[in-house]
This record gives C-alpha cells, structure tokens and sequence, in this order.
C-alpha cells in the first residue's frame, strides 16, 4: 500500500496519518525509558539514542519515567499513536513482570509491537565491602549461619536482577529478604551505602562502582567469566552448578506499528548497534550486541517468557 493510499485510508477512519518509512524519522523521537538515569536500561537507550541522531539527523531524546515497577512508562508507549515517533526501550523484567502481576494498565502480547533485541549482558552479584565474604561462596555461607540477616535490593519486581536473586535463594536454600526498588541506581546506592547487603545487577551499571571500590564484586551470573573481570568467579563455580542468567534488552513501539515502518526502525537500530562508538562501549561490559529482525525478536520472547514461567513456578517468585 502506497503512503498516498495509507494517509487516505487513516484519514477515512479519523486515525492520525502513519508515518512512511522513507520520510522516517521527520521529526523528533521520544524513547521512553521506564526507570531513572543511571541503570543499564538507560545506558543503552542513550547510547543507541545517540548514534541514532548522528546517523539519521534528527534528535532521538530520552524520556525517563520510573515509577510502578516500569509499568507507568510502558503503558505511555501503549497509548501513543503507531507512528515510530514514540519507542519503549525495556529488558528482561517487561516480560516476567507480566506473569507476575494480575492487574497490568497494558497487555504485552497485544499493545505493542516488537521491534528488535538490542543484546543481552552478564548481571553481577555485587555486595557492600564491609561483607565478611571475599565471593559468592563465602557469603552463602555467611547468610546459612545467619539466616535473614542480610537483604537483596533489586531494580523492580520481575527484573532479570530480581529473578537471579530468586533463583540463587531458591537453588541455594537460603534465607534472605529482597527489597525493590524504583530502579537500579537507588538500589545500588543503598548497597553501597550499607543500608543493605548486596544486589544483583547488570554489568554496565555496576562495573564504575566495582572500579570505583563502592562495590564488591561476588560473581558473576553467565555461564563463564567475563574479560573485565577475570578474578571474579561464576555463580556456577561457586557452588550452584548449572546456573546461568543474562539480563536482555530490546525496541518496542505501539501495537498495530506498520511492519515496513518496524523494519525501518529496527534495520538503523542494528546499523546503530553495530558502529565502534556503540559496540566497543558495551562490549566493554560483556554486553553482546544483537539487532534482531522483530520477527526473530518476537520468537525470542516468547521462548524467554517459557523460561520465566517454569522458574517463577520453581522458585515460588511472588509480588511481595
């Protein structure tokens, strides 16, 4: 259908004119971020928000907002018209939330449309120094000696961070409280302040505290070490053998957004994430970067939310 037709037709039933892919983007883009500055969701959306305008010549903003374990920022997308001018960057906790809350102000499945996976990187466990544990192994010890003495922030309810921290109490056996937060940077302020015990969170947000010394990094949750932190040992070799748990990050807009407009969109995303000034960067923190077709996007979620069923199933995860 041609954009003279698909104008006349939005017009005939008083919808607002979709744009085509050719004239795309004509105006500013607004990219949602449904969490503050600070985390890894908001790291890649600006780093790919960035080489975005530089490639296209139009402004790709940011637009924070946290609230609601991520939901409030989300349903804006949901309601936005279908015309690439407004976009959802989410992760992991987009999907598993879903199957956890009964009351959602938006339906995953049916209220946007999938446009591409941005990558996936390893998550860190990542305690306040003052922990009498060198590793992860140490401190499991120390929380079976003490069981319910130490607490685990987490980014939101159904986060990848949330889920890790479930799944190694669950697999563990272990005794510990996990408090959420509204996002990952007040999380990891309150851990290194000592208001709480330790954290599970991305590399990209964790790593300049773990430089820094603020952090201490316990282990990490991929399958094998990653090259910025070689010393620090997998949740695997620390004793729950077989563990592994990426934190994954993707594109969304509007439902009913025109496929070939979706295809646009995710072909300069891709063409983003590729450039040295995007790849080098997150690649840095063990971030492996994708660009998927949404049609490949949309199989993956689909595996990723089986995924999530059968460990929040094993796990006992609950809304708290």
């Amino acid at each position: 259908m041609s954009c003279f037709i698909r104008a006349l037709a939005a017009l005939a039933v008083s919808v607002p004119m979709l744009a085509c892919p050719q004239d795309y983007p004509s105006k500013v883009v607004r990219i949602i971020v449904p969490y503050p500055p600070g985390g890894t969701v908001d790291v890649v959306a600006r780093l790919t928000a960035a080489r975005l305008s530089e490639n296209l010549g139009q402004q790709f903003i940011i637009d924070n907002r946290p609230g609601a374990n991520g939901t409030i920022g989300s349903a804006a997308v949901a309601k936005s018209p279908p015309d690439g001018y407004t976009l959802l960057v989410q992760a992991s906790t987009f999907v598993a939330t879903a199957l956890l809350m009964d009351k959602l102000p938006y339906d995953i499945s049916k209220d946007f449309t999938p446009i591409t996976n941005l990558g996936a990187v390893p998550l860190v466990v990542t305690s306040f120094p003052g922990i009498p544990a060198k590793d992860l192994r140490e401190f499991v010890s120390a929380i079976r000696a003490q069981p319910n003495k130490y607490v685990f922030g987490t980014s939101a309810v159904g986060s990848a961070s949330h889920l890790a921290q479930a799944a190694i109490r669950f697999q563990a056996k272990l005794d510990f409280t996990i408090v959420p937060y509204k996002g990952t940077a007040p999380a990891l302020a309150d851990v290194m302040g000592g208001h709480i015990s330790a954290m599970v969170d991305a590399l990209p947000s964790t790593m300049p505290h773990v430089k820094s010394g603020k952090l201490k990094p316990l282990a990490v949750t991929s399958a094998r070490r990653v090259p910025s932190l070689p010393n620090v040992p997998t949740v695997a070799e620390s004793g729950l053998e077989g563990f592994e748990m990426v934190s994954w990050y993707g594109l969304w807009g509007p439902a009913n957004l025109p496929r070939e407009l979706a295809a646009k969109v995710q072909q300069e995303v891709a063409r983003a994430l590729r450039s040295q000034q995007v790849s080098e960067v997150l690649g840095e923190h063990g971030f492996v970067v994708s660009g998927s077709t949404p049609a490949d996007f949309a199989e993956y979620i689909r595996h990723e939310s089986n995924t999530y069923v059968r460990l929040i199933k094993a796990a006992g995860i609950k809304l708290d």
